[in-house]
């Protein structure tokens, strides 16, 4: 009969396993029951919900964070990828954060699914999953995948955020303009949906942030096809960032917005980390 530390050493063997290419999230069926009991015991597990686990270290201290934050936005593409199949996007919000490399791990993330039930997963350390049915989805073609994270793109998802959201978020919406090649993608989404005053909002963030010509673009298209488009200025002044440079990487214009000196501290940028070290606020 195995003594005590065999069975562990088989347990951690089958955990190793599952560990490969830096895995840390664990569905319950992946291991017996046995095995989940003796890692669980040993503190090489933490359960996050019934039939999740993540990896810990048996030398992390009781209610520390750091584990789960790591494991945070793979917890979130294994389980959406389970429930969801590929029928799920982060909200146009959580896409916009990404997509301009903001990694802070939220405390409430919006998943949009036909599947949805709009019910509220709680999670670890106050987080939570919200599963919301939408009226729409966007199109399969409407959509970018990072790390397996399924979002909006970078259109779709500036036409959808409300317009609050430019002036609670301006590095990251600036970021994300900033990227854009051109105004035919935000035309298609703001035409289709007859978006006029959406229409405004992005030409008065675009001239903002010195992309005069997609503004003005966006202005005479939206007049031409008989809608009465009035630019608005969604920042403050003292939100926006002088010298983006234009259709680069997120991250070099988030190193280029944090060392201009310009509408934001350097220390109110989160800088990006690599997807094993996502962390919480």
């Amino acid at each position: 009969m195995p003594a005590p530390h065999e069975k562990l050493a088989e347990a951690l063997t089958a955990l190793q396993s599952l560990q490969k290419s830096g895995r840390r999230v664990i569905q319950s069926s992946e291991l017996s029951r046995l095995h989940r009991e003796r890692l669980l015991e040993h503190g090489f597990l933490q359960e996050v919900m019934k039939g999740w686990l993540i990896s810990m270290s048996p030398q992390a201290h009781d209610g520390d964070s750091t584990p789960w934050y790591a494991s945070f936005w793979e917890f979130c593409v294994r389980y959406c990828n389970a429930r969801f199949g590929d029928d799920w996007r982060l909200s146009p919000e959580e896409s916009v954060m990404l997509l301009a490399e903001n990694t802070v791990i939220p405390r409430q993330v919006v998943v949009y699914s036909p599947k949805g039930t709009n019910h509220d997963l709680e999670l670890l350390f106050g987080t939570s999953l919200y599963d919301l049915k939408p009226a729409g989805m966007p199109d399969p073609a409407d959509v970018v995948v990072r790390d397996g994270l399924r979002l909006f793109s970078p259109s779709a998802a500036l036409v959808r955020i409300p317009e609050s959201f430019f002036a609670r978020q301006p590095i990251e919406t600036q970021v994300v303009l900033a990227g854009l090649h051109d105004a035919s993608d935000l035309l298609r989404f703001l035409l289709s949906g007859g978006n006029s005053v959406k229409a405004g909002v992005l030409a008065g963030a675009l001239r903002q942030i010195g992309r005069a010509e997609l503004a003005d673009e966006i202005i005479k298209t939206m007049k031409a096809a008989g809608y009465d488009t009035r630019e608005s200025d969604p920042l403050q002044a003292a939100q926006v960032l002088a010298g983006l440079p234009p259709v680069v990487p997120p991250l070099a214009t988030r190193e280029s917005a944090r060392f201009s000196g310009t509408g934001c501290s350097a220390t109110s940028i989160p800088i990006p980390m690599a997807t094993a070290g996502w962390h919480g606020s």
